[in-house]
């Protein structure tokens, strides 16, 4: 088992930290580098693709586990829906093989490039929370390697309080090593798609709470720049799956070559280089004139077809544009908070960036209901994720703001979610977890890693460490 002393970056290249980088093939390895780590003193966190926008797959000094060649689909059903899979495998390698089958993931995050095991660490969401919760609640069995050499296997019924506990664990208390989903049976590759402008915060928030029941995905897209009367304003897109018999070529729409997503533009111009030229536009005044002009376009309602991988994947649309923020990079922050205080706090937060002349660059708005795992991020409300340039000359007023806006979500009663914010305090992380959560939490780590071998630089962050 080889060993490798390097620099590892988070997803928006804001972070990094140097960590011995080993690539376990298998349980056997996996505990080999728990008990190097125990021999050499050292800390262990395992790192699936990369993708977070904060320090969750970073560990200073420590050891990182690269889980992405633990990579095999080891079982498909297409009568059930159930597939079995490794830690390492991507949501992208999950809906190809399961897709032309008429089956779709039933929950996915923004782009298809997250691994399994990364997915259920932080028990994410996607643009249909309202209706179908975390990725967590769509696991039937899951089994996973401790620190101290145990292996474990968890469903909803059996090591409960681990099952809810890991998924959402951000990978603190065992390593994942098998995992059993189902799988959402679906009628056609392709999803019908409302897409109609908001004018403002309240419109935007309004058209959420409203839209939800009436469809089976709902996303909206915030202009952050926008001031005055059209503070908040965007445009929402709510999509609802074609029912049997809607599509004439179902067999057709859902084979791959329909769903992947086109390398170039117009069959010409390389997508691969698009972040270059993103990037001088990556201020506010280019980013105010990207908005605006987005804006002006959407305000056209209309409705159209479009394949499944085309509407959840739009991170996946330009390869690398996170390039396209600088140097510095990027971090992105979300927030939860619930139905009834999200406008004002939101008002606030939004008007607050302008004041420090640091506006996010991309907001992006969900539909959220509450779910019973442990480390939950989850509210009766919605989730605001915000996009916002570093800069060496803006890290630490940018810094500042957010403790800000730490304060304002706090107060309205919401939540943050772990494979985002890079800030969030100890303090903070107790005040919205609560004492209770927290003891509960560091109990099961006790119990299933008594030598604190799991560690990341998050981890140290929000719990104190």
């Amino acid at each position: 088992m080889q060993k490798t002393f390097t620099q590892l970056e988070n997803f928006g290249h804001s972070l990094s930290a140097p960590a011995y980088l080993i690539k376990p093939a298998s349980n056997e390895e996996i505990y080999s580098a728990f008990q190097l780590a125990k021999k050499m003193e050292l800390t262990v966190t395992a790192r699936g693709a990369g993708r977070s926008y904060n320090d969750a797959a970073l560990t200073g000094g420590g050891i990182v586990l690269d889980m992405r060649g633990m990579n095999t689909i080891t079982s498909w059903d297409k009568s059930t829906g159930l597939i079995t899979a490794q830690p390492g495998t991507t949501l992208e390698q999950i809906w190809q093989k399961v897709e032309p089958d008429g089956w779709w993931p039933p929950v996915v995050s923004g782009t298809m490039k997250t691994t399994l095991g990364g997915c259920l660490s932080a028990n994410i969401h996607g643009k249909n929370n309202f209706k179908m919760g975390p990725i967590g609640e769509h696991v039937v069995e899951f089994t996973a390697i401790l620190p101290t050499g145990a292996q474990i296997t968890c469903t909803p019924k059996k090591n409960a309080d681990l099952f809810y506990s890991m998924i959402s664990g951000l990978g603190m208390l065992g390593i994942f090593t098998s995992v059993t989903m189902q799988m959402k049976r679906i009628h056609s590759g392709l999803l019908t798609v409302d897409a109609f402008p908001v004018q403002n915060l309240h419109g935007q928030l309004s058209s959420l709470l409203d839209g939800a029941p009436n469809y089976d995905y709902i996303v909206g897209w915030m202009d952050c720049i926008a001031s005055g009367k059209s503070l908040g304003r965007g445009q929402i897109h709510a999509a609802r799956y074609l029912q049997e018999g809607e599509d004439p070529n179902p067999r057709e729409t859902m084979q791959i070559k329909n769903q992947i997503l086109p390398p170039r533009i117009f069959g010409v111009f390389p997508k691969s280089l698009l972040h270059y030229f993103m990037s001088p536009f990556m201020n506010n005044f280019g980013t105010w004139g990207i908005n605006t002009a987005k804006y002006i376009v959407s305000l056209r309602k209309h409705t159209f077809r479009q394949s499944h991988a085309g509407f959840h994947f739009l991170l996946d649309y330009v390869p690398n544009w996170e390039f396209s923020y600088g140097r510095s990079g990027l971090i992105q922050y979300q927030s939860f908070i619930p139905k009834e205080t999200a406008e004002a706090a939101w008002t606030e937060m939004l008007k607050l960036s302008h004041k420090y002349g640091l506006p996010s660059y991309l907001g992006v708005t969900k539909r959220h209901r509450p779910d019973k795992f442990l480390l939950t991020h989850a509210v009766d409300g919605f989730s605001l994720a915000m996009d916002f340039k570093v800069t060496d000359k803006n890290r630490m007023r940018l810094g500042a703001m957010l403790q800000e806006f730490d304060k304002i979500v706090l107060q309205a009663g919401g939540r943050f979610y772990f494979a985002k914010n890079s800030e969030t305090s100890a303090e903070t992380t107790k005040s919205f977890y609560g004492e209770e959560t927290i003891a509960k939490f560091k109990k099961l780590k006790k119990r299933c890693d008594p030598n604190g071998l799991l560690e990341s630089d998050l981890y140290r962050r929000i719990f104190g460490y």
